[in-house]
């Protein structure tokens, strides 16, 4: 479902605008001058929030532990308190350089609108004046993606939800999350956002690799689509992969790019590869950390030009309070529910965001 259409953009807004004096950095191969330059930075991240599923049973998905009565013994209490955990962590993503929340941020398993509707209405979350765009799936576990864009930053001009059709080694139909593309104008430039679930890795990497390849080569087939209209065009594919930026998911079918210098025309960057081989994750399993949330865009964010929008920085979130203290797991995210029982945790992956800039005349 979609809410909000008809909001109102905010072409220049002043209170976000980046001080040249605040980061004296290098951007790709510019190096800034502190006395004549400033540049308006926005977020773009996204976040697995970990089954935000809520409290009601419903007869067509697979939500029963999540009810009071269930495994997880999952009541009002826990819901409001996992919604709290979640806002708290949206509210915090790159706010030490903007100084704000998110402008646009994808999300992975939320079970339905309402979850939306209340963690965007948490008083962490309410000032920002999110909207929603999602659509209900197919997935066999009844969770979906979903955008969330502030109101005064961001308009949706089109969106559709991309069904993803896999078959079991049996022949049945294995449902799974549709890839969520949304379209919209940010400060004067139109942008295009896809939103991924990829298939996981049960029953192993091997085994399961097929369908995560099938879900590249429907993203693959979206962007090309809109690279077909404008080979200019400034997409960002954000996601949990449930692959790693190395894997052939990414590399054969989408052909990323893990050096910017190398990625020319319709090539896609993807700054999380040079994350990945320094060691970093975004998950960790058997004491081994992975990287499947990622955010990968078009080589058309890293030209020269700062007149417009321009790649600047990547980054895991990764804080103190997001990582498990103690026990067999210290070190792990926090996640929400462990050993059948709620922890008061947050997830299990890490968010994670990059930086756009672009000059301010």
């Amino acid at each position: 479902m979609f809410y909000n259409i008809h909001v109102t953009i905010e072409v220049m807004n002043r209170i976000k605008l980046l001080p040249i004096l605040f980061c004296l950095v290098i951007i790709g191969t510019y190096k800034l001058s502190a006395q004549e330059k400033s540049y308006l930075p926005r977020t773009i991240a996204f976040y697995n929030v970990e089954n935000l599923f809520d409290i009601y049973n419903d007869p067509h998905k697979y939500d029963d532990d999540r009810t009071p009565e269930g495994k997880d013994h999952w009541t009002q209490e826990i819901y409001n308190d996992k919604i709290k955990n979640m806002a708290r962590v949206i509210s915090d993503i790159g706010k030490d350089v903007t100084g704000s929340a998110p402008d646009v941020i994808g999300l992975a398993e939320v079970e339905n609108e309402k979850v939306l509707q209340d963690l965007i209405n948490d008083p962490q979350l309410k000032p920002y004046n999110y909207g929603i765009v999602h659509f209900d799936s197919p997935d066999e576990r009844g969770i979906d993606v979903a955008l969330l864009y502030k109101k005064n930053v961001f308009t949706p001009l089109s969106f559709d939800n991309i069904p993803l059709h896999l078959k079991d080694p049996d022949g049945s139909n294995d449902y799974t999350r549709d890839q969520l593309l949304v379209t919209g104008i940010m400060d004067d430039e139109q942008l295009h956002f896809i939103v991924n679930h990829w298939p996981s890795r049960s029953g192993g990497e091997a085994k399961s690799r097929s369908k995560r390849e099938a879900a590249a080569a429907l993203n693959k087939k979206i962007i090309d689509s809109l690279q077909d209209i404008d080979p200019h065009s400034k997409i960002f594919s954000t996601g949990d992969f449930n692959d790693d930026p190395t894997n052939s998911s990414l590399k054969k079918i989408l052909r990323t790019k893990g050096n910017r210098d190398k990625a020319k025309g319709k090539d896609l960057y993807n700054p999380m590869e040079s994350m990945l081989k320094k060691g970093l994750g975004s998950l960790a399993y058997r004491d081994g950390w992975n990287l499947f949330d990622q955010i990968i865009f078009t080589a058309e964010l890293l030209k020269k030009d700062m007149s417009t929008f321009r790649y600047w920085q990547a980054h895991i979130y990764n804080k103190r309070y997001l990582i498990q203290a103690e026990g067999r797991y210290k070190g792990y995210p926090f996640r929400s529910y462990s050993n059948g029982n709620y922890t008061g945790g947050y997830s299990d992956h890490f968010p994670v965001y990059i930086f756009i800039v672009k000059e301010v005349k």
